[in-house]
Order: C-alpha cells, then sequence, then structure tokens
C-alpha cells in the first residue's frame, strides 16, 4: 500500500483529561469518515479496559478483560488489531486515537512500527499523520517538576507501574509534533517559566491554542522536522531542533560531556544531583565496572530510570558498523576516540532551579581521575558496583568500608577533559 493510500492516524494524549477529550473531539469534528478510538486505563488493576469506539452515528462501548491488566497488553491484544481493522474499513479515511493519561505516546509509536497483525506490520494500512500532546497550563510546570507518583493521582498504567507525574508529563511533550494549549497558569512567573521549558524540551513542536484546534490546523502546524511517531534512536543525537542555548526564567540546557568513565560508585552519589531543580536528563553513560555496555540515564522531576542499551561500538560483542543506523553511525564518527571508539559521556540536562555549573562540577567529579584511568580495565572491573544485580533500593547511606574508601578521591584532582 502507497502513502497516498494509507489512513492518516493521529494520536492525542496528554495527562489532564478535559484538555485531552476536548482535543480528539475538535479533530474529528463533524467528519463522518473519521473514527475516533479511547481506551479507558482506569480499572487495569482489576485487568479492565473500557474500549470507546466512534464512527459517524455509530458508537460502540465495550469492557474488555485482559489476562494481564497492563499498558503493554492493552496496546498488543486490542489496539493494535482494532486500528489495523478499522483502517482496512472503506469508509474510514482517518483515526483519532485518543490515549489514556497512563500511555507514553513514544511507546504506543514503538508498539506501531514494531506491531504485526496477522503476519502483516500494522503500519502497513496506516500513516502517523501528527502526535499531539494537550497541556494544561494551571498544573503541568507543577507536575513536571515534581515527585508525585502517577498511582497517587490514579493514572498508573498497571499493577507494577511505579513512573512519577513528571516522567510522563515530560515524555509525552518532548515527542509532540503539536503541543495544544489549555487553561491558563496560576501565575505570571509560571507562565513564563512554562514557555522557557517547551521551547527547550521539545522545539520542533508546533504551539497552538485550544480554541484554534481543529484537524486542517493540527496537520498545518506539524512540522516537517518533528518526530511524526518515529521513536528515537538512544544512540543518535540527544539535542533535536534548535532550541535556545540561552538561560531564560532560570531554565538553561546543559549539555555534559567526557571521553573518560565514571567511577560507578561516585556517579551512584552524583545522579542525585539530577533530581533536584532539574526538568529533565537523557543520555548515555560510561561506566568503568562494566566498559563494553551502554548506560541509558533518564530523568525527569523527581523520577530517574537507569538502564542498559546495548553494547558500544568498540565493544567485542557491540553490533557491525553497517547494522546500525546512519545516524549512529555519524554521531559514532563525530566522536571516535582511538582507544575508546565511541564510549563517551553524553548527557543533556535541562534545568529550572539547578545551577548548571554545580551540575557540571558533581559529574566531572564522578570521572575516573588521570591516577584511576592509568590503573586499567582490571582495576576497573574489582570497583564494588552499585548498578548490579545486588543493588537494592533505598539504598544503604553508610555503604559497606570498600565502598566508602572507593568514593576517596584526591583533594585536588587532576583537570579532566
Amino acid at each position: 500500500m502507497t502513502d497516498s493510500q494509507r489512513v492518516p492516524l493521529v494520536l492525542v494524549g496528554g495527562l489532564a483529561d478535559v484538555p485531552v477529550r476536548l482535543v480528539a473531539d475538535r479533530l474529528c469534528g463533524t467528519d463522518r469518515a473519521t473514527a475516533y478510538v479511547h481506551h479507558d486505563l482506569r480499572r487495569i488493576d482489576d485487568g479492565v479496559v473500557r474500549r470507546h469506539i466512534r464512527l459517524g452515528a455509530c458508537e460502540h462501548l465495550a469492557t474488555l478483560q485482559l489476562a494481564h491488566g497492563c499498558v503493554s497488553c492493552t496496546l498488543r491484544e486490542d489496539l493494535l488489531p482494532l486500528l489495523r481493522g478499522l483502517a482496512r474499513q472503506p469508509e474510514v479515511r482517518r483515526i483519532v486515537v485518543r490515549l489514556d493519561a497512563a500511555m507514553a505516546p513514544e511507546r504506543v509509536c514503538r508498539e506501531l512500527h514494531n506491531g504485526v497483525v496477522d503476519d502483516v506490520p500494522v503500519l502497513d494500512d496506516m500513516e502517523i499523520e501528527a502526535v499531539v500532546t494537550a497541556l494544561d497550563q494551571s498544573t503541568w510546570f507543577a507536575a513536571a517538576t515534581g515527585d508525585d507518583s502517577l498511582r497517587e493521582h490514579g493514572l498508573h498504567g498497571g499493577p507494577d507501574d511505579d513512573r512519577t507525574l513528571a516522567q510522563l508529563a515530560v515524555a509525552q511533550v518532548e515527542f509532540a509534533d503539536v503541543v495544544v494549549l489549555a487553561g491558563t497558569a496560576p501565575d505570571a512567573w509560571t507562565a513564563a517559566r512554562t514557555g522557557a521549558v517547551l521551547e527547550r524540551l521539545a522545539p520542533s513542536a508546533a504551539l497552538l491554542e485550544l480554541s484554534g484546534v481543529d484537524a486542517e490546523s493540527v496537520r498545518a502546524a506539524a512540522p516537517p522536522d518533528s518526530p511524526h511517531g518515529l521513536p528515537r534512536d538512544p544512540h543518535g543525537w540527544l539535542v533535536q531542533g534548535e532550541p535556545p542555548l540561552q538561560p531564560d526564567c532560570g531554565v538553561e540546557l546543559l549539555t555534559f560531556e567526557a571521553q573518560r568513565p565514571f567511577h560507578p560508585l561516585r556517579l551512584h552519589e552524583a545522579i542525585d544531583v539530577l533530581l533536584d531543580g532539574v526538568v529533565r536528563t537523557r543520555g548515555r553513560a560510561w561506566v568503568a565496572s562494566r566498559p563494553d555496555e551502554m548506560f541509558w540515564i533518564e530523568s525527569a522531576g523527581g523520577g530517574l530510570g537507569i538502564r542498559h542499551a546495548g553494547p558500544w561500538l568498540a565493544s567485542p560483542h557491540g553490533p557491525a558498523w553497517e547494522d546500525v543506523s546512519a545516524e549512529r553511525r555519524t554521531v559514532a564518527a563525530l566522536r571516535w576516540h582511538p582507544v575508546w571508539g565511541d564510549r563517551a559521556q553524553e548527557l543533556v540536562i535541562l534545568t529550572h532551579r539547578a545551577d548548571p555549573a554545580e551540575l557540571e562540577q558533581a559529574l566531572r567529579h564522578a570521572l575516573l581521575t588521570d591516577r584511576e584511568l592509568a590503573d586499567g580495565r582490571e582495576a576497573w572491573a574489582r570497583y564494588p558496583d552499585p548498578f548490579g544485580t545486588w543493588h537494592t533500593d533505598p539504598c544503604d547511606d553508610a555503604g559497606s568500608a570498600a565502598e566508602r574508601e572507593a568514593l576517596d578521591v584526591p583533594a585536588r584532582p587532576d583537570e579532566l577533559p
């Protein structure tokens, strides 16, 4: 099926239910050929999902009982087959999916890109026209910079969902092609800071007022260089678009780069600085005790996650150069080191209260000193590693004697690159 024959698909999400619903309704309008789909996950702890489908004058409400109540089950077991079925109906010319608040749009788009129904890729029948995030200006900034959990607000996507409001609020905005502004900020200072954050968090996204939203305005506003539902490559460029580089209302972008590894214990201590006065952190880390594994660090407000992102290209078990994306090859080539290859620290940090200079200092303090670097990999492998399987949370602040000793560095460490 050609691009011109595929059914346009628009995803609408956000934390605030009313603005999201209003935007989805405006995008459907009175077009009888636009299908509306919504899955309500508020009873997902019980394995129950309520599904709403509307097409023209026909409306269908159903209660689904899933074997395992979670966002992934909803996507794979019902949403993907449903969308493919709708796209194949000749009377359907467009589909609008109103995402439940617990659904991060990039995750949904990843499922769409990877999903197969009856041995046919889901996107053979559809194309993602735009991802739209509706933002309530009266509450969004507080949510995006706080540490409340989704569960505290009844917005979690399953019994094991321990994400924070900030993690979801930030993820919904930074992946959007169009951000729709609803409501009013509580004061001028919050309004100004919200605007400064949006300019840096989603520099490629178009901003629209709720009153001006309809299908045509969203179609026209979505910039050609925004994601349009294409999941980001964790090995690619960390900064997309052209965000302002100068500070505004205390909001500032910091890019941290270095070509030497972190000491695992000092990194473990340093990451706490990313949880206070920081809107967003995204990036790759190289940890001395695991020199062949790339770490992915991501924080939002008071929530932080660290996971493995596969091997570096220079790792013995790394992927072949020709097997990775052109974007990853370009990024690796620009920073390639004759000894370390593509191993490097690359973090992009968006602050709103934190001092970027203090963040920089804390992260550089966590890097290996020249003396430690010269000790070599055999010594690094013996470092206590809080990122291993034995690591528990909350951590023991006292730590073992070996851990405390390993945290000691020279009072005047050597200059680091």
